[in-house]
């Protein structure tokens, strides 16, 4: 079994992170565009895709600013974040996604958060 890498896509986000961050933490919010359904029970999200549930942890929140999530079947390093960066220059907001996917699957993996991050874009009408 191959190792995953760990990688980190940046996507520029018209919005407030105070907004935003309600998408990224709250089952609600999630299940607008980043799956199908999402439910939460004792720190545990059950995100559906196609019928497929998966289950993840969050272990690592910091209000308007970011999300740690780890999946509970997958190797004990990887998680996947979801960081909120602010300019304090401009005040431009950003997304940076931290996960972690065999090399193989790397450039698969990015076109999947491509995807859903413009899906989260069009919900936000940013």
């Amino acid at each position: 079994m191959s190792e995953k890498k760990k990688f980190t896509i940046e996507y520029e986000i018209k919005s407030s992170p105070r907004i935003l961050y309600t998408f990224l933490n709250e089952p609600n919010g999630l299940a607008q565009w980043f799956a199908d359904d999402v439910s939460i029970r004792d720190q545990i999200y059950t995100f559906t895709w196609d019928d497929e549930p998966q289950k993840a942890k969050l272990v690592t929140v910091k209000e308007n600013k970011l999300v740690r999530f780890k999946w509970v079947d997958d190797e004990p390093q990887t998680y996947f974040e979801m960081e909120i960066l602010q300019d304090e220059l401009t005040n431009d907001v950003a997304l940076s996604i931290t996960d972690f996917a065999t090399e193989d699957l790397i450039a698969e993996r990015r076109l999947i958060w491509d995807n859903q991050i413009e899906y989260l874009i069009s919900v936000l009408g940013a």
